[in-house]
């Protein structure tokens, strides 16, 4: 796959070295297309930045687009000492390494809490947010395979990771792959078997992915955990400071998301002062793939318009 960022991007796959809170040093995959506006794609949990294929030409014309794949994800470096809280920081790093002003941020699913937190603690590397289907009130991780690998020790996914088991069990796991994104699309002709291919290639191909998935989905089960027991935790300090996003934020949500229903955009608006919640008619969990001409058409439209945002009343 390393032939679609070659494909997609000019300069083709590139890597940019970002510091963890212990001063390691980690390689993130990015690529970058255009001229203009900076705008920053940021993938959800266990995707990378094919997951964005549909968008990146068509903004790519008006604006400088830049694709990463966050820390453990895609063809970016697998450390195992990792903490799900980093992905804040990393976009942070990101835009101050590669951005000579403040950029607009397009965030799907886990990258918009990871966004909004950014937006609370740097706002100044923001001008915009556009969240999709954004995972800030989650009560579960949303799917039974998500659950079920959350609990699965560590050590034994490392294991299995190390031996390279997957390559030969690769048409099995692709299979099930396809299967399972039924949840998150509203047609199966959406799971194309190329599309199926790629999601799935940086697990099958490149060592840790799985282990780094695994430790990812069991963070974010600890950071649920965290809220029921009220003890710290990075999405109740989200909720909690969500008054204080200042930037003008699109919110876009799938009328049919069976992972975060409508009602948690609805609640999002309501709490970001300067945002506006906009449906996507027709559309489940990944909105890239059920809805790309929509998000493109609402994405320039915002982008296009003057700083104030006329917040929507849902």
């Amino acid at each position: 796959m390393k032939s679609w960022w070659q494909n997609t991007f000019p300069e083709g796959l590139k890597m940019l070295p970002v510091h963890s809170p212990e001063g390691e040093v980690h390689h993130l995959a990015y690529g970058e297309k255009g001229e203009g506006h900076p705008i920053i794609f940021l993938h959800g949990i266990g995707s990378w930045s094919y997951s964005w294929r549909r968008l990146i030409p068509i903004l790519a014309q008006q604006y400088r687009v830049i694709a990463f794949d966050a820390t453990g994800h895609g063809f970016s470096d697998k450390p195992s000492r990792w903490n799900i809280t980093q992905l804040q920081q990393e976009l942070s790093q990101i835009i101050d390494a590669l951005c000579d002003e403040p950029a607009t941020v397009i965030a799907q699913s886990l990258g918009g809490l990871v966004s909004l937190a950014t937006a609370i603690d740097d706002p100044q590397y923001l001008s915009r947010l556009v969240l999709v289907n954004a995972a800030v009130f989650p009560e579960e991780l949303p799917s039974v395979g998500m659950r079920f690998l959350a609990q699965v020790p560590l050590g034994i996914v490392r294991e299995f990771d190390h031996s390279r088991l997957v390559k030969p069990l690769a048409p099995v796991v692709r299979e099930i792959v396809r299967f399972a994104r039924r949840e998150v699309v509203t047609n199966p002709e959406m799971s194309r078997y190329e599309d199926v291919y790629a999601l799935t290639y940086p697990f099958i191909e490149n060592p840790g992915a799985i282990a780094h998935f695994t430790q990812t989905l069991q963070q974010a089960a600890l950071e649920i955990d965290c809220i029921e027991k009220q003890q710290p935790n990075l999405i109740t300090y989200v909720q909690n400071h969500l008054k204080d996003v200042t930037c003008p934020t699109l919110i876009l949500w799938g009328d049919r998301d069976r992972w975060f229903p409508l009602s948690h955009g609805e609640k999002l608006q309501h709490h970001l002062p300067n945002s506006r919640l906009e449906i996507l008619e027709n559309c489940g969990h990944d909105a890239i793939a059920c809805a790309s001409e929509q998000i493109e058409k609402r994405v320039i439209n915002f982008l296009q318009e003057e700083t104030t945002v006329t917040p929507s009343h849902p």
